[in-house]
């Protein structure tokens, strides 16, 4: 089983930054689309920003300009580069990953268990 680990949430006040990262752990297993996703009380989960494993990117209208996701695909680890923060960003941020087990040879999704990240104004 493929397991996610977030870290890298926090507080911060408006108009700082922070770096999530997510790391897969496991046994015989590949890789091939990450993404974050973020809820905040009260609102349906969201994608915030997603990359293929040939790093191909995908942003939500509210973060473009201001976040950038990176992987590298040697450490199976994601990074959420998170800058000029708002209110408006404090959610509960998500790891999640898609790719196959090799033992039996099957698809997998993945998700962690999740990050506070917590803007003050």
């Amino acid at each position: 089983q493929v397991q996610l680990v977030e870290s890298g949430g926090g507080l911060v006040q408006a108009g700082g930054s922070l770096r999530l990262s997510c790391a897969a752990s496991g046994t015989g297993f590949s890789i091939n689309n990450m993404g974050w996703y973020r809820q905040a009380p009260g609102k349906q989960r969201e994608l915030v920003a997603a990359i293929t494993r040939g790093g191909s990117t995908n942003y939500a209208d509210s973060v473009k300009g201001r976040f950038a996701i990176s992987r590298d695909n040697a450490k199976n680890t994601m990074y959420l580069q998170m800058n000029t923060l708002k209110p408006d960003d404090t959610a509960v941020y998500y790891c999640n990953a898609d790719g196959y087990n090799a033992i039996p040879f099957k698809p997998y999704t993945a998700w962690g268990q999740g990050t506070q990240v917590t803007v003050s104004s």
